[in-house]
């Protein structure tokens, strides 16, 4: 099937668009039925069965919608950064990371993907208000802003294999992602 992947939505959500008929299609290995109330007419129970991956009908995302710059935060920063600091490559729990800004925000840095990495305690401080190469500390890895699918990975912590197949296959052959263990 095509379709772009979008965003996570409730079990309730999708129980909206089968009842609405807006369910243009799913797929998954996975189905799953919900139980409504009972007809006065007829005495019988209703019931929607879904898969777990639903596409929805109605008019196509705009390019901009699904090329949109995903929010930042730092679980995600530090989930695409696979845990690990830009500098020293310790890999550490969440709790002992810090964001830290390329290009420092008082020296005009921004805070976004392209100018934040995942750096631990120590380093952060070592690099202080200076750039890496002010500081001397060579960054391992990149920056960088994830597409829809990486962010939909990055901010679940509970997905299906089903649907960690469809949305790696609408990951850049480049992503981090890819290379998790």
């Amino acid at each position: 099937m095509n379709g772009a992947p979008y965003r996570w939505i409730s079990w309730q959500a999708a129980c909206h668009y089968h009842a609405r008929d807006l369910v243009a299609w799913s797929i998954g290995d996975h189905s799953f039925s919900f139980l409504g109330g009972t007809s006065r007419l007829t005495g019988q129970r209703s019931q929607i069965t879904t898969q777990s991956i639903i596409a929805i009908k109605g008019r196509t995302q705009r390019p901009a919608a699904l090329t949109k710059v995903p929010p930042l935060s730092n679980r995600e920063l530090f989930r695409r950064d696979q845990f690990l600091c830009a500098y020293c490559g310790h890999r550490l729990p969440g709790s002992q990371l810090t964001r830290d800004h390329v290009m420092p925000v008082s020296r005009g840095g921004r805070d976004v993907w392209m100018n934040v990495v995942t750096a631990c305690r120590p380093c952060n401080q070592r690099k202080s208000g200076r750039t890496p190469e002010q500081a001397r500390m060579a960054l391992l890895y990149a920056p960088y802003v994830p597409n829809k699918a990486e962010y939909l990975i990055l901010c679940n912590r509970h997905i299906l294999a089903d649907q960690m197949d469809f949305l790696t296959r609408h990951l850049p052959r480049q992503s981090r992602l890819l290379a998790i263990d």
